[in-house]
């Protein structure tokens, strides 16, 4: 059923309802058995967020390898903004479903009901399935994504960066991580905080999470014997960008963000000794025809 699944997504046909909700179902099994997480070898893929831009993410196949021949970690925001949240989340849980070991979904910032709500994701499940109920199904199943990824235990995949509560990765074993993702605390933090020109930790004017330094990073990667962080959330404009004497990357693989962004993507490929690779692309020409559709308030 999921590769028939995949055979119609891939002729850009979203899944009705009943086949969506299966699909659910499936991997929702799946990731029950995950850990908040992940241990993952080389080699492998990772990427960062997508936003729904469908087109732009079969591109991403395209030049990084289809799974299961590649291994991908994608480090969370699959929805919200593109117009084309519900096929990108489908075709992503499609090919967990089928290749659970070679597909790593963790959990960004819009994984949840309060932003996924506003953002969105919930207006496009309402307008091609006619109900929020498949909405409702995708969050809880949301609840379930790790929140971070070990790959040989050298580079730390996360969505957004660190917490000033969690010195230790082990520490984020012990997170309740079946639930919406609190205004505070830990799991708040990992999922929003970003990396700045800062001593230690500021707040963040995004609202939620922390501003770190080089020094926050550098303190966890010696205590954690991590050589790498490799998070997303945050717009590269070249798809790529190094931090703090490349202890951190943000990886960013939406190209020309929101249809306007003129930014190009990237993914960043790790070999079995952890010797990194970088492919970059722009977006295709069925993203750019999304330029012609009205954005909607969320966009402005």
């Amino acid at each position: 059923m999921s590769q028939l699944m995949l055979e119609k997504l891939l002729r850009h046909e979203h899944l009705n309802e009943n086949e969506f909700l299966n699909l659910c179902e499936i991997v929702t099994d799946i990731l029950i058995e995950e850990s908040n997480v992940v241990s993952i070898p080389a080699p492998v893929t990772t990427a960062g967020d997508l936003h729904g831009q469908f087109f732009d993410l079969l591109e991403l196949f395209r030049q990084g390898g289809m799974c299961p021949e590649t291994a991908y970690v994608f480090m969370g925001d699959f929805v919200d903004r593109g117009h084309n949240s519900v096929e990108t989340i489908e075709l992503l849980l499609v090919l967990k479903a089928l290749y659970p070991s070679k597909m790593t979904l963790l959990r960004g910032n819009h994984e949840s009901r309060a932003v996924s709500r506003g953002y969105g994701f919930y207006d496009e499940i309402l307008k091609k399935y006619g109900s929020s109920n498949c909405w409702r199904v995708t969050t809880d199943l949301f609840d379930l994504l790790p929140i971070a990824a070990v790959v040989n235990k050298k580079i730390f995949c996360v969505h957004g960066g660190l917490s000033p509560e969690v010195s230790h990765i082990d520490h984020l074993r012990l997170i309740e991580r079946r639930c919406e993702i609190p205004n505070s605390g830990p799991f708040c933090d990992i999922m929003w905080s970003d990396p700045d020109s800062v001593e230690t930790w500021t707040v963040s004017p995004r609202g939620a999470g922390w501003l770190f330094g080089a020094n926050v990073v550098e303190d966890f990667n010696h205590l954690n014997g991590i050589e790498l962080i490799c998070r997303s959330h945050q717009l590269a404009q070249n798809g790529l960008q190094y931090w703090f004497n490349d202890q951190l990357v943000t990886v960013w693989s939406a190209p020309n963000y929101c249809y306007r962004c003129g930014n190009v993507a990237s993914i960043l490929t790790f070999d079995e000794h952890l010797n990194r690779s970088v492919k970059t692309f722009e977006d295709t020409d069925e993203s750019r025809e999304s330029c012609m559709i009205p954005k909607p308030d969320y966009f402005l």
